[in-house]
């Protein structure tokens, strides 16, 4: 029997359909797949062991604080940018520079977002609005100078990451150790490079004309930055989790989720390497290579997906032991 779809599914409704991808469109502008990086606002009271519901509500807050603020900039940076990304084979998609959310539109959008976002976080504690308020104007640095400065640019994107893990110590009134802020700082820094390098790739791949900022680095002056910061992420992340004797977690235990930290970072390096772009199945070679854009790696990676799910897990484990006194 020939399939009939019922007149729920209006199947020959144009208007309908209109309004729906208007919709997806709306939200598309959002970037909704760039707020995994906000998730950082959970580190804190996990690196802190502090896992409660207290806890998670005031990370919660921080993280729909940041998703807000992170939309409305990324709102308005497509605005700015909204003709070179027309030219750009992947960028081009995106609603605004497709057409279909209109400019002025879109500009009320950010306005609604940043005000709300700010609002909230000065009423929620001073400290959680000066966090949101300091990430509000690095981004407005970032959008109308620092992402066109050569390693200021990168340098920028990881001071994003530190304040969003500010925020979720603001959040849940938890004080930070020295070495949670630096390892945060130094893989900030690892994904803003490998981002950049990815970017390089595209423009050398595709023979496109290359942003202004990436005519000042080169690949070899990336791999070397790299080795710097990868160093520097294995060893402040080493050093908080030897334990309370230099000041990092709670117990050395931790130390039982170096290997996690080690196989991400080394993995995330082989998705970059030329070589395995060239060979992978999934013909990521004309965008670059999928880490250009962490937060799908995060997604879509299985191996990365279940070495965090594996981290997480360790974690929770060590603490519920140490809670029930049976490590320290």
């Amino acid at each position: 029997m020939k399939y009939q779809p019922s007149s729920i599914e209006e199947p020959n409704n144009p208007q309908s359909k209109k309004a729906k991808s208007k919709q997806l469109a709306y939200v598309m502008a959002l970037r909704p797949r760039q707020w995994t990086k906000n998730l950082v606002v959970f580190a804190a009271p996990l690196f802190a062991f502090s896992i409660n519901l207290q806890s998670f509500l005031g990370s919660l807050l921080a993280f729909i604080l940041f998703c807000g603020a992170s939309s409305g900039f990324y709102l308005i940076n497509d605005i700015a940018d909204v003709e070179s990304d027309r030219q750009h084979p992947v960028k081009c998609q995106r609603p605004i520079a497709a057409g279909l959310v209109s400019v002025p539109v879109a500009l009320g959008m950010a306005l609604v977002l940043l005000t709300s976002v700010l609002t909230l976080g000065w009423l929620r504690s001073p400290q959680l609005g000066a966090t949101v308020t300091a990430y509000a104007l690095l981004q407005i640095a970032y959008n109308l100078r620092l992402k066109r400065m050569v390693i200021l640019d990168i340098g920028a994107i990881a001071t994003g990451f530190v304040l969003r893990a500010f925020a979720g110590a603001a959040s849940t009134n938890i004080v930070l150790s020295t070495w949670f802020l630096l390892c945060t700082a130094m893989l900030a820094l690892f994904l803003g490079i490998e981002k950049r390098k990815a970017e390089l790739r595209l423009v050398q791949i595709n023979g496109s004309k290359p942003r202004a900022v990436l005519r000042k680095y080169s690949l070899s002056l990336l791999s070397r930055m790299e080795n710097v910061v990868t160093t520097g992420t294995v060893l402040t992340y080493t050093l908080w989790s030897a334990g309370p004797y230099l000041h990092g977690a709670s117990t050395s235990w931790m130390l039982l989720t170096l290997p996690f930290v080690l196989y991400g970072i080394f993995r995330y390096q082989l998705l970059s390497d030329p070589q395995e772009i060239a060979n992978d199945s999934n013909n990521h070679i004309e965008e670059g290579g999928r880490s250009e854009r962490p937060e799908e790696v995060l997604l879509k990676d299985l191996p990365i997906l279940v070495t965090v799910i594996g981290w997480i897990l360790t974690c929770i484990a060590i603490l519920y032991l140490k809670s029930q006194g049976f490590i320290m």
